[in-house]
């Protein structure tokens, strides 16, 4: 390792590679990120907490509303977006310096440029300067898709969701996943009219059926509408400044003052020489690594979105630190990729882990569904008729239960530690022997006959 500049050059200073640059280097590895936008990546600069920020900022204004039933006088309000806005870039700027500040703490060198690999042990900065390397990391993550049609350039993607200079009053928002439907919510909430169009006829694909069906009817409800089977097949900018979208189909135009491309991830190696230097990609782009997140190339490594395997900050994390502790920390251990809990930060959240049904009707056979479907004592009270849905998959020969979804207020919360006894692989009757903390929401689960 002396023969090289350093022991581990990380490239991409997200949640996957900042974990690992700072474990490795505690180990006593001599590390350097490089990071051409800002330490923190997609998670802390521009998807989900900030993301989070405007969720909570948005839900402001049905609380309000619900206030009232509550005895509060509460006055005309207005929504301020550029304080807001201003608030969250400041909250984002703060947790840079943070994930600055513990990167240098442990002794890694922090290079504020592109960096793209030229060989098994080396690098090449935007810069021109060279660097060698014992071991190299990929841990870029991945960039927003965008649609091949004319007039694509007039639209956003969220990186440019949390700098709009103006609320907009319409917006309209391409995909169906999780980001198209938290941006639904978030648009929504701070007053915009909200279109979403997919191209296929279902939204959130892999979520449990009966679940993301409660959220398209809730949504629909508050005012959120959807075209389905709708393609994009062009994107005029009108002399106002506004956007006129084409969509397939005999479908009239739909105007916007924003449009928004929520069409999926794709891995971010495009001018980083991989192929060059013999590392295998897959047919989207993503690095093939193992299960010890070591690519074709011995000496180098990728983690977290730019995999493509769960986009998931918090995997990237967990791989990030398998890595250094297999690598360096002679701590060899692999991410276990089984119950991986994960949640959509709708208006209601939605949260996860586990089997749907239709999967593990398919993977299991017979199986043995519970369902809870009532509203939260806080929407009786304020005269909303919105419901949450609790849904237990279970393992008819086994009595485990095998998956857990719902839509509720507060339900990535409960879900996060539901998800330890679904990972425990506890019984149906382990949780029926749990007594109940009433009055709850979350007492649901333990109630489900």
């Amino acid at each position: 390792m002396a023969d090289y500049d350093y022991d581990l050059f990380v490239i991409g200073a997200g949640s996957g590679g900042v974990r690992a640059a700072r474990v490795s280097a505690a180990y006593g590895a001599r590390v350097a990120v490089a990071e051409e936008h800002r330490v923190g990546g997609t998670c802390v600069i521009r998807g989900c907490v900030p993301k989070k920020l405007l969720v909570y900022g948005s839900h402001f204004a049905e609380d309000l509303q619900d206030a009232k039933q509550f005895g509060w006088d509460v006055p005309a309000c207005s929504f301020d977006w550029p304080r807001l806005r201003d608030s969250v870039l400041a909250e984002v700027t703060r947790l840079e310096g943070i994930y600055s500040n513990t990167l240098e703490n442990h002794k890694v060198e922090i290079i504020k440029e592109s960096a793209s690999v030229t060989g098994p042990n080396s690098v090449k900065l935007a810069s021109g300067r060279e660097i060698t390397a014992g071991t190299i990391l990929i841990a870029t993550g991945a960039w927003p898709a965008r649609p091949d049609c004319p007039g694509a350039e007039h639209g956003i993607t969220s990186n440019e969701a949390f700098h709009l200079e103006t609320m907009p009053k319409r917006v309209v928002i391409a995909g169906g996943g999780y980001i198209a439907n938290e941006f639904a919510g978030i648009f929504h909430g701070f007053g915009a009219h909200v279109t979403i169009v997919n191209r296929s006829d279902k939204i959130l694909r892999g979520y449990d059926e009966s679940i993301r069906d409660r959220l398209l009817q809730i949504s629909m409800t508050k005012g959120i509408e959807f075209r389905f089977n709708a393609p994009f097949k062009s994107v005029e900018k009108n002399a106002d400044g506004s956007l006129t979208v084409h969509t397939g189909g005999d479908a009239a135009p739909l105007e916007c003052d924003v449009l928004m491309f929520a069409t999926g991830r794709n891995p971010k190696t495009d001018g980083l020489g991989l192929a060059e230097a013999g590392v295998e990609l897959d047919k989207a782009g993503a690095v093939v690594v193992d299960a010890d997140n070591r690519s074709s190339v011995p000496s180098i490594y990728a983690v977290g979105d730019v995999t493509n395997r769960v986009q998931l900050t918090p995997v990237a994390i967990r791989e990030g630190q398998a890595f250094a502790d297999t690598v360096f920390g002679n701590r060899p251990h692999r991410i276990d990729y089984e119950m991986i809990p994960s949640a959509v930060f709708s208006h209601p959240p939605m949260a996860g882990v586990g089997l749907t049904e239709a999967q593990a009707r398919t993977k299991l056979g017979t199986v043995k569904v519970y369902t809870s479907d009532f509203r939260a004592m806080k929407n009786v009270l304020a005269g909303r008729n919105e419901r949450a849905l609790y849904k237990m998959i279970v393992e008819e020969d086994t009595d485990r239960v095998v998956g857990l979804h719902m839509i509720g207020p507060d339900a990535p919360e409960i879900l996060q530690a539901a998800a330890v006894a679904v990972k425990a692989g506890l019984t149906k009757q382990a949780w029926d022997d749990t007594v109940a903390l009433h009055p709850s929401m979350a007492e649901e689960l333990v109630l489900l006959k």
